[in-house]
């Protein structure tokens, strides 16, 4: 095998390791959630998500993080239509390379 083929080899392998390593999320910022029951709602509607993974919600900084599953891309026009079915705002949508723990993670101050 030629040097120049191993080395396209090893890009490739390296690139698909970072990649599959990265996980995306939609995080929104949401107004209208007060108590438990209001983020518990949101986590349950977002959780049935056929392409949601994992869902965070942070009542205090009225955040909620959806992460996709390996593979699959998270419809921000559906988040939005089913928090705002559930009878909540969304003030700003975004899309972030991050699981939800790290969301979390960072939202907590933990490393």
């Amino acid at each position: 095998m030629n040097t120049s083929f191993r080395l396209l080899i090893a890009t490739a392998l390296s690139a698909m390791a970072v990649s599959s390593f990265a996980a995306t999320s939609v995080k929104a910022t949401v107004n209208g959630m007060v108590c438990a029951f209001c983020a518990q709602g949101i986590e349950k509607r977002l959780s049935k998500l056929p392409a949601a993974q994992a869902v965070y919600v942070d009542l205090k900084l009225k955040v909620v993080a959806v992460e996709a599953k390996e593979g699959q891309t998270l419809d921000g026009k559906e988040i939005i239509s089913e928090i705002t079915d559930a009878g909540y705002d969304v003030i700003k949508l975004e899309t972030v390379e991050q699981s939800a723990a790290e969301i979390k993670a960072n939202i907590k101050g933990k490393p």
